[in-house]
């Protein structure tokens, strides 16, 4: 018996991977975060399936969901939205788990800053102007934040910012970011990407709590940085018809020609 953790996802039910679907298919049990995970990505359970919701579930008792299918030799499909490498809760199922001797496996899904990204038709990381991307949060109700990890303290790297699990802080952000990246930095909010009921802001820093007032106060993503509003940004090198590369020697001179033939 097996518990496999499997990322499901931003919320489009087609963007759940082929692994990811498989372990359901094959699964007699299936645990999910109903405030987060799509309905429809249950379609994929097998017929007569124990489908549960953790979402008013404590940890003790999804553990304990776990280990009585162990017992009864079922493997167990947990769900949870986006990727599991971050703020899933996944890491303190799995210490559970291996105390029990329970095997598991993991099973990447699509992040929400990168369902982000797309709706905003961007590449978060521009030759010249943006090549690091942090992912970070503001503290909150479930978990409090790391002395040294402040937004103050990525700001003071100019890097690209998303910032999760946070719309309820919009003002603080602002804030906090306004003297390292100035007012007019270009900001963006994602709320509930990839779902059909997705919606996008845009403005800047001075802006951004003006125009997104009103708006939603959980599932949204915030992202702040230059790479969001750049159309004079200098093109990678890497497609560059000078460029020597071993899948594209530059010459006959290049130390990768011949390596193909």
């Amino acid at each position: 018996m097996t518990v496999h953790f499997i990322g499901a996802g931003p919320g489009a039910p087609d963007l759940l991977t082929l692994r990811g679907r498989d372990l359901i298919a094959r699964s007699p049990v299936c645990l999910y975060a109903g405030s987060l995970v799509p309905a429809a990505i249950l379609d994929h359970c097998p017929p007569g399936a124990a489908i549960v919701n953790t979402a008013p579930m404590a940890l003790d008792e999804i553990v304990e969901t776990m280990r009585s299918a162990d017992a009864a030799g079922q493997d167990v499909a947990r769900l949870h939205s986006g990727d599991l490498s971050i703020w899933s809760a996944m890491g303190e199922q799995i210490r559970r788990l291996k105390a029990l001797g329970i095997a598991f496996t993991i099973t990447p899904g699509v992040p929400a800053f990168a369902a982000a990204a797309a709706a905003l038709e961007a590449e978060l990381t521009l030759p010249e102007l943006g090549q690091s991307l942090v992912l970070t949060r503001t503290p909150g109700r479930a978990s409090s934040m790391p002395g040294g990890e402040t937004l103050a303290a990525f700001a003071a790297t100019g890097a690209t910012l998303a910032i999760h699990l946070s719309i309820h802080n919009l003002a603080q952000v602002v804030c906090d970011l306004l003297p390292r990246y100035g007012a007019d930095c270009p900001v963006a909010i994602v709320w509930r990407a990839s779902w059909p009921d997705q919606r996008i802001v845009r403005a800047t820093l001075g802006t951004i709590e003006a125009v997104a007032e009103g708006g939603p106060e959980r599932t949204a993503l915030i992202l702040v940085g230059i790479v969001l509003h750049a159309a004079g940004f200098a093109e990678s090198r890497l497609y560059a018809a000078d460029y020597d590369r071993r899948f594209r020697p530059g010459s006959a001179q290049s130390r990768f020609a011949g390596l193909f033939e």
